[in-house]
């Protein structure tokens, strides 16, 4: 059994996958200094992070001396370091399958903020609020879950080399689980279970198709070096168990989230507590901060969509239900096409003005500098600013967007949406 876990977390499964998809690390590759450093979160000097932290937890899994022989061959003089890493990063890899790599790298995009921004508003946007709540709250809890277990576990993401790593921002943050599996896996399924109550689809092509996306994101992971297969196993069953759990109440969850008075409080204080009481490390990772963003955006939404309940005006389909879905014709796709646009445009101007100011007010409160890197990632100024940002984009996003669309002729009222 244990044999079977070292060799599903061991890094060279991952090269393996990589070069048999084309990726393939140069030979003049540089990884690691003299000192026995890191860059580890692609933030310059700010993010290094000691090697011999991660050997410590790499003893008991039997890998460090394999991982110590194959680290030889790819270690350099500091002068070297500078010229290749420091001063001039380059490309320490080459791509032999551009279809793969372009495939593997665009699946890997769903757990970045541009995915937060903009696909699963669209969702709410062009299709149905309900679904859109639905995802939301099903993806802040898995994300939770996943990024406390990371912290609490401590297990460290494949070593480079022999593994080709294609991000950096991450790289600080621990392996096990994957929250891109994790995240991929919740998004996909909650979508196809919660549409089949919603709207009339072929159930077998949605499987598919859910299927076939988390399966990309899965791979994804792999393919960039971030993650063991054994992380990405695991994200994707503790995703499957939480769902398995979580399903029997998602209709009460909905009916307190939207009619309970205490539902606007429980959906702030709730998400800003766990929040602050997120793990501690030793180290600067970007998991507290991506944790915030995540509850931030859930929060926000919750208070919209309990908001527009209590206006009478909630956006989401109506009529016997399920409905069929209207012919997606050149008037359908522009329209989508002009909400996707207007509603982006107003989340990133709600993300920039709120940001600018909610930084430099907790800023002020704590005496630090604005361009001090080091101060924005203290707690009680990283926690609270980010919060503040992504439950303002939460908001609009519920609350102000489809007005507006009301209001610029972008939506009709009268087509399948409850007023």
């Amino acid at each position: 059994m244990w044999g079977v876990i070292a060799y599903l977390h061991s890094p060279d499964l991952v090269a393996a996958f990589q070069r048999f998809c084309g990726l393939v690390p140069k030979e003049t590759c540089s990884y690691v200094t003299q000192n026995g450093l890191v860059n580890a979160n692609g933030s310059g000097e700010d993010g290094l992070v000691k090697i011999h932290r991660r050997k410590a937890q790499q003893v008991a899994n039997g890998t460090l001396r394999a991982q110590e022989d194959s680290n030889s061959n790819y270690k350099c003089t500091s002068s070297q370091y500078d010229n290749k890493v420091g001063k001039h990063p380059g490309c320490h890899y080459e791509v032999k399958n551009w279809l793969l790599y372009l495939l593997f790298v665009s699946s890997s995009t769903l757990g970045h903020e541009v995915f937060y921004i903009s696909c699963l508003p669209c969702i709410h946007w062009n299709l149905d609020p309900f679904l859109c709540r639905r995802l939301v709250n099903m993806w802040a809890v898995v994300m939770y879950i996943g990024q406390v277990m990371k912290d609490i576990l401590k297990l460290p993401r494949p070593s480079a080399p022999p593994v080709v790593k294609l991000e950096t921002r991450v790289d600080a943050e621990y392996g096990l689980p994957s929250t891109h599996a994790m995240a991929a896996t919740a998004i996909s399924f909650t979508l196809l279970f919660s549409a089949q109550e919603r709207v009339k689809f072929h159930f077998e092509l949605g499987l598919i198709v859910a299927v076939v996306l988390s399966t990309l994101v899965c791979l994804s992971r792999l393919y960039t070096g971030m993650h063991s297969a054994l992380d990405v196993i695991c994200g994707v069953l503790i995703s499957a168990f939480i769902m398995a759990v979580s399903y029997p109440y998602w209709g009460t969850f909905d009916y307190l989230q939207l009619h309970s008075p205490f539902s606007p409080a429980v959906a702030l204080v709730l998400p800003l507590f766990l929040c602050y009481g997120y793990p501690e490390l030793d180290h600067y990772s970007t998991t507290r901060g991506d944790t915030t963003i995540i509850l931030g955006c859930a929060a926000g939404s919750s208070v919209g969509y309990w908001v527009n309940e209590r206006l009478g005006l909630t956006f989401d389909l109506s009529g016997p239900l399920p409905v069929n879905l209207p012919p997606l014709t050149p008037v359908a796709f522009r329209l989508c096409v002009a909400r996707f646009l207007v509603g982006v445009g107003f989340l990133v101007l709600t993300r920039q003005t709120v940001r600018w100011v909610s930084l430099r007010v907790f800023c002020w409160v704590y005496g630090a500098s604005v361009s001090d890197t080091e101060a924005r990632r203290r707690k009680e100024i990283e926690v609270p600013y980010k919060f503040c940002t992504y439950t303002a984009i939460g908001l609009v996003n519920s609350i102000i967007v489809n007005r507006v669309f009301v209001m610029m002729g972008l939506w009709d009222l009268g087509n399948g949406i409850s007023v």
